[in-house]
């Protein structure tokens, strides 16, 4: 086994390794979610905390780790009789993110329960992990149903695996470290909730710190053995104080004072739920035992906020994260005691000095709304026909304007059955849904249809010799369910920024449409593109990514003016499907063009744009063209354009789901008479 990294040599992240910390103290805490920027020693702190970890004393020969002084009554392996433990070192177990539902809780041999009746259970990494560190590198990379199951078992502290009737349940208690790159998309609300706290991590600016960081980690490659025994004492000495606080946590008291500061601080900031309540009593209590003292301060609880709070107050994706400081000081100091004493601005050093628990600076998380000394008195632009002219910006560009306030869109779904990763929009083949028949396996069998393998293996029962209860079972019997979801698609946004568009009311609407299409996409567990279109050319803002708040950030600085080369954007976004199919085939898009339909620029722009359309249509792509025409004069032009791509359109009214100028719009498939 490779020499891991010293938890004790990384330079900087008093956040990550406070937090990591805090759960080896009390796992009750819930586990960390790390959130940051590539290349900032997320993997390297979680892979060196385990080093630091108490033994576990285990029942010899159990695959659950059951512990011998209270092993399971319900472990797969027992009973356990009497027996003297083992120990053995805390295992920490990585969850790939294109891991199977069976590796992660276990699978059951089900042609020895059909045939013999017994229940041959082989463990998971749930059963791994248990009384260790379960490691989700890219948690928001994992399908959904996968983190939906890995924290459930985090919250009961068990696993539970049904499959047709055989059920098996044994302990999994661990402790859970997810780690993500929020350019690569988000977690849902509700899946954040679940992780007791969150820290952000990013590089440091400070030249000195940098070098360490590179001197230390280059000393590291060269002799890993030479550079870890050089931080044996510290790491000694670190392993000693998590196991000193661990003697102490229960002596810690949790006065009715604090109580009260935690429930007014949570319900100042609007936390949904109790769940904040309670991580944050048991955060102050870990800090209190790490710092040495049997009674939790209010400092205890400022820094338990500042790790439990930021990520539950997120109402949406474009939401950044954080606290405002000044509100939670103020919050503490009303609902305090004031005789409480504690000095705000001398908090308990964290694990090597620093303060720990605050939350970084975001690099671009502080988006700033465009002057509001901008008036819809801003000249116009010039005339689309008139040519650019010097001191004008190219196209007659406009400044950004905000966006409306984004509402609930209807649904907009993919025609057909697909097979694409899985998602919460359009039909597809899966792994988990309804059952909608049996087929015989291709390969490994997953998902077992019980009443067609029945069904297959009847009639062969008397050749075959049976004597006994059990069903003689073959393998060419065995069934595969096949099961119906849903799939995640690209929806890959044209969108239309000439000048056409510019009127500041106008456009804000229509960015406030985008953007409400864009939190569609997130709950739905998308991916997302950005194609815009003014002046003379077309341009990819966004290549497709798993980010949406990227694409909000994008669509948010985006400018207007200029002509309106609307065949143009059609056709970059052609190119963009056109690589996407190539690198991912199984995903199906959605091609949303948000335009008034108005095409100029070059010769005969409609009938280009008209061509560009029909190109869409011959290669089966659906789409919908949302009308930003408006006024009492309308031309019709987005329907226009909707037919030559087979697709439907509807207007901005009629895309809010609470509208009542129609049902659900499906986007038609290719095909459809023109």
């Amino acid at each position: 086994m490779s020499t891991p990294y010293p938890f004790t040599a990384i330079v900087g992240q008093d956040d990550l390794r406070l937090g990591l910390l805090l759960n080896a103290v009390s796992p009750a805490v819930g586990g960390v979610l790390v959130r940051g920027e590539k290349g900032t020693a997320k993997s390297t702190a979680v892979r060196a905390l385990a080093a630091l970890m108490p033994e576990v004393p285990v029942v010899p020969g159990c695959r659950f780790s059951c512990d011998p002084g209270s092993p399971d009554p319900a472990c797969p392996d027992g009973p356990h009789a009497e027996a003297a433990g083992v120990s053995r070192a805390a295992r920490t177990v990585e969850l790939p993110v294109g891991a199977s539902e069976d590796r992660l809780v276990g699978a059951l041999d089900i042609e020895r329960a059909l045939s013999e009746g017994v229940k041959a259970f082989e463990p998971g990494l749930l059963a791994d992990a248990h009384r260790g560190i379960l490691y989700v590198d890219e948690v928001n990379l994992l399908h959904d149903h996968l983190v939906d199951l890995l924290l459930d078992a985090a919250a009961m502290g068990a696993s539970y695996v049904e499959r047709e009737g055989v059920s098996v349940r044994h302990a999994a208690r661990f402790l859970l470290v997810g780690t993500m790159n929020p350019e690569e998309g988000e977690l849902r609300p509700q899946l954040l909730d679940r992780f007791g706290l969150t820290v952000e991590v990013s590089a440091s600016r400070d030249t000195d710190e940098r070098v360490e960081v590179v001197r230390r980690r280059l000393a590291y490659d060269d002799d890993p053995e030479g550079f870890a025994a050089r931080w044996a004492e510290e790491e000694s000495a670190l392993r000693e104080r998590i196991a000193a606080a661990r003697v102490l946590l229960p002596r810690v008291v949790l006065s009715d004072g604090v109580l009260r500061q935690i429930a007014a601080t949570c319900a100042a900031f609007e936390v949904d739920g109790m769940r904040a309540d309670i991580v944050m009593a048991r955060t102050a209590t870990a800090l209190a035992a790490w710092a040495g003292r049997e009674e939790v301060t209010a400092d205890d609880v400022r820094q338990a906020a500042l790790l439990a709070l930021p990520h539950r107050r997120r109402r949406n994706p474009f939401d950044a994260p954080g606290l405002d400081e000044d509100k939670l000081d103020q919050t503490l100091d009303e609902a305090g005691p004031q005789e409480d004493g504690s000095d705000d601005d001398d908090p308990d050093p964290g694990p090597d000095g620093g303060g720990g628990g605050g939350v970084p600076p975001q690099a671009d998380g502080d988006r700033t709304p465009p002057s509001a000394s901008q008036s819809d008195d801003t000249p116009s632009p010039a005339p689309e026909s008139a040519p650019d002219t010097p001191g004008r910006p190219a196209g007659g560009e406009q400044q950004p304007v905000a966006a409306a306030e984004p509402f609930r869109t209807k649904m907009l779904s993919v025609p057909g059955l697909g097979e694409g990763a899985a998602g919460r929009r359009s039909r597809a083949r899966t792994e988990h849904g309804r059952t909608t028949g049996a087929v015989r396996p291709q390969g490994a069998l997953t998902k077992l249809h019980l009443a067609a393998t029945v069904q297959a293996a009847a009639p062969h029962q008397r050749s075959r010799g049976r004597s006994g209860r059990g069903l003689v079972v073959r393998r060419d019997d065995l069934r595969q369910a096949t099961r119906e979801g849903r799939e995640g698609n690209l929806v890959l946004f044209v969108v239309d920024a000439s000048g056409s568009m510019a009127a500041r009311q106008r456009m804000s609407a229509v960015k406030g449409a985008v953007l409400s299409l864009l939190l569609d996409a997130y709950q739905r567990r998308d991916k997302v593109g950005l194609v815009t279109f003014r002046g003379k050319e077309a341009e990819v803002a966004l290549p497709p990514t798993s980010s949406v708040d990227a694409a909000a950030a994008r669509l948010e600085s985006l400018p207007t003016g200029g002509r309106t080369p609307l065949a143009a954007g059609l056709l970059k976004a052609h190119d963009v499907l056109r690589v996407e199919r190539l690198r991912d085939p199984s995903r199906r898009p959605l091609l949303v063009v948000v335009t008034d339909g108005r095409a100029t620029g070059g010769p005969e722009p409609v009938a280009l744009a008209g061509r560009a359309g029909r190109l869409h249509r011959s290669e089966g792509t659906a789409s919908v063209v949302v009308d930003c025409e408006s006024g009492y004069v309308r031309l019709g032009l987005a329907g226009e354009l909707a037919r030559e791509l087979g697709g439907t359109a509807v207007t901005l009214d009629e895309l809010r789901a609470d509208s009542i100028a129609g049902l659900v719009k499906d986007v038609t498939a290719a095909g459809r008479a023109a």
